[in-house]
């Protein structure tokens, strides 16, 4: 599948944005200048909303859909059975204590879970709603790879070993969304993974 920029500007100005996004959220929170979840939710979800309604694309095409919901369910439960006890022992090393603990001490339980909550939204929004699908539009599944790569980009101020896994997990969050044409089940696998990870590290 080829397209020109000319011939499809609406997908470039998408994928232009989303690389502006993730730019302006990596120096805001290496700077500290921000509140990193909310933040997070206007320039991940708020902000592409408004910019699709802008272009007169609906949404739906970019995976603000339930999809393929039997299959969305179906790999949202395989996938927390897969990575629980992965999770178990990767987040008791002490990068990740570093990292995560301090949310929970911030926190606790219940808050935890609603900051994840509002974080994650805007993240599996931009990777595998907006991004995936505005990529499949000039290079087809190869979208699944390429924003698999920008998402591990974005980790970069996260521990080593989850950025590196970010390739793999990104693009198996990716693989979900594209067969259910939804982002709504990798959110809910992201959602349990970091809520999990956070959960273990401050045991």
């Amino acid at each position: 599948m080829t397209t020109s920029i000319r011939k499809d500007w609406k997908t470039a100005l998408i994928l232009v944005y989303a690389t502006l996004a993730i730019v302006v959220d990596f120096y805001n929170f290496v700077m500290g200048t921000y509140r990193e979840e909310l933040d997070s939710l206007v320039l991940y979800f708020v902000l592409p909303l408004l910019l699709l309604l802008l272009l007169r694309r609906s949404p739906t095409r970019y995976g603000f859909r339930l999809g393929d919901w039997r299959k969305g369910l179906l790999y949202t439960l395989g996938g927390c059975l897969l990575m629980a006890p992965i999770l178990w022992f990767v987040a008791r090393g002490a990068d990740f204590q570093q990292y995560y603990v301090p949310y929970w001490q911030r926190h606790g339980a219940w808050g935890t879970f609603l900051w994840a909550v509002q974080g994650l939204i805007g993240w599996e929004f931009l990777f595998r709603g907006l991004l995936l699908f505005a990529l499949a539009d000039i290079c087809d599944d190869w979208a699944i790879l390429l924003q698999a790569m920008l998402f591990t980009l974005a980790h970069l101020t996260k521990p080593q070993l989850e950025t590196l896994s970010c390739i793999v997990g990104g693009s198996a969050f990716g693989w979900v969304a594209w067969r259910t044409k939804s982002f709504y089940y990798p959110f809910l696998i992201h959602l349990f993974v970091i809520y999990f990870t956070i959960w273990v590290a401050q045991l």
